[in-house]
């Protein structure tokens, strides 16, 4: 397993994987030099996430190497369908997954999602539009979010 420290806008992450793919990209909650070499394996996520934070990416496409329960996978799977700079609700998200019972089963699923801003957790809030839940900090979250708005808000002209 290589590793790899990358400073965002809103903090350092590290991001994990070989060649099988990428199966981690966690916030750290202190910052730290980023990192000087980086492993051939994890290189074009470097990129991809540089260019998404520089506004240049609303998608990513990455080898991922995801490591969960098959609930789990399939609960992460869903959340890629959420369009950049679009939200949708945890009960949305139960309801595409056929499960409306199983939403604080869902919620906990996208709390445990290893890859940060790659499988779009963040894009998921509460029924009344509240930032409820977000494993990397809701200030982390509301600036994600802010982040893609701005984005479509500039493509509509």
């Amino acid at each position: 397993m290589q590793t790899t420290y990358y400073n965002t806008p809103i903090g350092t992450v590290k991001i994990s994987g070989s060649e099988k793919g990428v199966r981690s990209v966690t916030f750290l909650e202190k910052t730290i030099q980023p990192s000087s070499v980086i492993p051939d394996c994890l290189k074009n996520c470097v990129i991809q996430l540089n260019e998404y934070f520089t506004k240049h990416r609303t998608t990513f496409n990455l080898k991922l190497d995801l490591q969960g329960t098959e609930f789990q996978q399939k609960v992460w799977g869903e959340l890629l369908h959420i369009s950049y700079g679009k939200t949708k609700t945890y009960l949305e998200q139960a309801k595409a997954l056929k499960n409306v019972k199983a939403i604080r089963a869902i919620a906990s699923a996208n709390g445990k999602n290893p890859l940060a801003i790659i499988i779009p957790c963040h894009r998921v809030i509460g029924s009344n539009g509240s930032l409820t839940g977000y494993a990397g900090g809701i200030w982390r979250k509301k600036w994600l979010l802010e982040h893609e708005k701005a984005l479509n808000q500039q493509t509509l002209f």
